[in-house]
């Protein structure tokens, strides 16, 4: 690999508080040789050819936490080949994979062969997750050490949530004696049943049954006060309402813990589900407009500490049913960042922390040495144009499942390069 030389960009790195005009060098083995204003034309080789950016961006690779994969078991909704083409558009580099496939990566042996095939067909960096329970029944606890030690970077029920109150306080004080990441998809499973959207004026309106925000809170508080005894390596996967926010703020200088939000619940409410469009029944539900403000406001007071995805793939005979009967998730990796810059460009985030929610932060709490610039570290970056102007187009899309929530909508802001260990993977 030749040496690469990128001139003339905005460069933000928030784990490394940059946030400068200046290049970015790239040596012969893919790790960063050099980045921020003193990468210059003045002080690189003059025989040397170069890129000029004409002041697009660079970020670092995006670190997206939950993402949904459909090997092995459901290679028809997404494969890692597939996947990594779409994560690769949206400037994401490395992905946390939620255990719910066929079989459940619940014991070693399914992680042997999931690492394999993630080495063989990925492009990008795969961190697989473990479930919590045995085949997510939420009554007996994985192997969380054996796990741990073939290269399990955390363990989650996916989309369901530990119900049982002595078994989730066993989970934690485990998690703690082995230092494990517990990341909990909050949602009490009684009071959420045959649930399909929020509770509200929306359901009534369209006749459905709602799930109320009180489900998401009663999980949260009730974790919350088990890590003051337990006090573990603790993430909520995403959080989607007012009352969550509340809750999280009121424990927050107490235990320490972390808390991820979708670019779903950030970007979208209730209304627009309009006449039963099913590529947005998501979960968490999309709420109303009050609670998507709210979320937006814990970023900026720094109580949410992840942007994800949710990335869920789902083939369209899954989702062309009727409201109740279509599967719940959309496909949502390759427009996260863009979706996540019209926040930006709206004026209700500041560029930088969302950055920071997209790279450092949640790289940070994966204990990874990703999401960054720093040198010497692997060239995982993206190039970005963040005023051009895009139409999200259904067809378009990289996901073997185009269950997109935005077909149609009007972005600015595109990937057009991204780089996994300084070689060109994808190109607009």
């Amino acid at each position: 690999m030749k040496k690469k030389y990128f001139l003339n960009a905005n460069i933000i790195d928030p784990k490394n508080s940059i946030e400068e005009k200046g290049g970015l060098i790239i040596d012969e083995n893919g790790k960063i040789e050099a980045c921020g204003k003193k990468v210059n034309q003045n002080n690189i080789p003059s025989r040397e050819k170069y890129t000029d950016l004409k002041e697009k961006y660079i970020f670092p690779g995006l670190v997206d936490m939950r993402v949904f994969v459909g090997e092995p078991g459901y290679e028809y909704k997404e494969n890692f080949k597939t996947l990594s083409n779409a994560a690769l558009s949206g400037g994401v580099t490395s992905v946390v994979t939620m255990p719910n496939t066929s079989p459940i990566i619940d014991n070693v042996s399914i992680v042997d062969f999931l690492k394999r095939r993630g080495r063989d067909k990925s492009k990008i960096n795969i961190f697989p997750s473990a479930s919590l329970t045995k085949n997510l029944e939420g009554t007996n606890m994985t192997e969380f050490g054996l796990l741990q030690k073939k290269g399990i970077i955390a363990f989650t029920d996916g989309i369901k949530t530990i119900q049982n109150t002595r078994l989730m306080s066993r989970i934690m004080r485990s998690a703690f004696d082995l230092d494990c990441l517990v990341m909990q998809h909050a949602e009490d499973s009684e009071l959420s049943k045959d649930g399909i959207v929020n509770d509200g004026i929306i359901a009534t309106k369209l006749g459905l049954q709602g799930i109320s925000d009180i489900c998401e809170k009663i999980i949260i508080e009730r974790d919350l006060s088990l890590l003051e005894d337990f006090n573990c390596r603790y993430h909520i996967s995403q959080i989607s309402a007012a009352k969550s926010v509340k809750a999280i703020k009121n424990k927050k200088n107490e235990v320490d813990f972390t808390t991820g939000v979708s670019i779903n619940n950030l970007s979208l409410n209730e209304n627009d589900i309009g006449e039963f469009k099913t590529f947005l029944k998501v979960s968490p539900p999309l709420r109303t407009e009050e609670d998507r403000l709210a979320l937006i406001d814990a970023i900026n007071k720094n109580l949410i500490d992840v942007i994800v995805s949710d990335h869920k793939p789902e083939d369209e005979e899954s989702k062309r049913l009727t409201f109740s009967q279509a599967a719940t998730g959309a496909s949502g990796i390759e427009t996260l960042l863009s979706l996540s810059l019209e926040l930006f460009h709206n004026g209700s985030i500041k560029l930088n922390q969302i950055i920071k929610l997209l790279t450092s932060n949640p790289a940070k709490i994966l204990n990874i040495d990703k999401g960054n610039l720093s040198v010497g570290n692997d060239a995982d970056f993206c190039i970005v144009d963040l005023y051009k102007p895009w139409v999200v187009k259904e067809e378009k899309m990289n996901s073997k499942s185009k269950n997109t929530c935005i077909d149609g909508k009007k972005l600015q802001g595109i990937v057009t390069n991204t780089f996994v260990k300084g070689e060109e993977l994808f190109k607009i």
